[in-house]
C-alpha cells in the first residue's frame, strides 16, 4: 500500500470516479489498518469507501481550479499500473 494518498485536484482531464474510488479505498485501508476486510467486515468497509468517495467527489467539485497540476501522476493514469490491473482482472480466481 502506498504511504501517501493520491492527489486528485487539478488533474486534466478531471479525476474520474474510478480514481476517486481508488483514493477512497486507499484512505480507508490506511485509517482502518485493514488491507483485505474479512467477510464480517466487508459491508462496513465498503460503506466507508463509498462515503469517502462521495465526500471526495463533492469536495473536488466545490474547490476552485488549481494553478498548477499535481506533481505526480495518479496511479490509475500510469500505463504500468493499468497493465497490471488489466492482467489481474483477466486472470480468473485471482483477487484484486
Amino acid at each position: 500500500m502506498c504511504r501517501n494518498i493520491t492527489e486528485l485536484r487539478g488533474l486534466e482531464p478531471a479525476a474520474t470516479a474510478e480514481e476517486i474510488a481508488a483514493a477512497a479505498r486507499q484512505y480507508v485501508r490506511k485509517v482502518s489498518g485493514i488491507n483485505r476486510p474479512s467477510d464480517a467486515l466487508a459491508d462496513v468497509f465498503e460503506t466507508a469507501v463509498a462515503e469517502v468517495a462521495d465526500t471526495t467527489a463533492r469536495l473536488l467539485g466545490a474547490l476552485p481550479a488549481r494553478r498548477q497540476p499535481p506533481k505526480t501522476v495518479p496511479p490509475l493514469r500510469r500505463p504500468e499500473v493499468r497493465a497490471r490491473l488489466e492482467a489481474g482482472a483477466a486472470t480468473p480466481g485471482r483477487p484484486r
